[in-house]
């Protein structure tokens, strides 16, 4: 099957790590390694507010001290870019790269509904590489 014609929807994730704004960065960091997640979803009133990654996260320490009072929101972006599942994986590919991101939510009609990382992508590219399949 040809790039163009995967619909993210048949490699996003759907075991979705989620948060609320308001949660403790720290308990947000252990949520991440716990779950081993490279991000969470902060969602308020079931709508997504922001995303939290471990690049944040990594940010956010090597910044120095961390605030005890400090929560997801204060760290999350908020201004997320998002697909749809019925895109092409080729197009969430490019959205990737122009914004420079890793993780992708995957909302249908405001639903959030699943994650595309770039780990989905190439894991999918390796596959078809080595079954001959283009």
């Amino acid at each position: 099957m040809e790039i163009e014609a995967v619909p993210v929807e048949q490699l996003m994730t759907t075991d979705l790590v989620t948060v609320t704004p308001d949660e403790g960065v720290e308990t947000a960091a252990g949520t991440i390694l716990q779950r081993e997640a490279g991000s969470l979803v902060a969602l308020e009133d079931g709508h997504l507010a922001g995303i939290l990654t471990c690049t944040d996260l990594t940010e956010l320490v090597s910044d120095g001290a961390v605030p005890a009072d400090a929560t997801v929101d204060d760290y999350m972006t908020e201004d997320v870019t998002t697909v749809a599942p019925e895109e092409s994986i080729q197009d969430a590919a490019v959205k990737m790269i122009t914004r420079q991101i890793q993780h992708l939510p995957v909302v249908d009609e405001e639903e959030v509904v699943g994650m595309l990382s770039t780990t989905d992508l190439t894991a999918h590219l390796t596959y078809m590489d080595s079954s001959g399949t283009e």
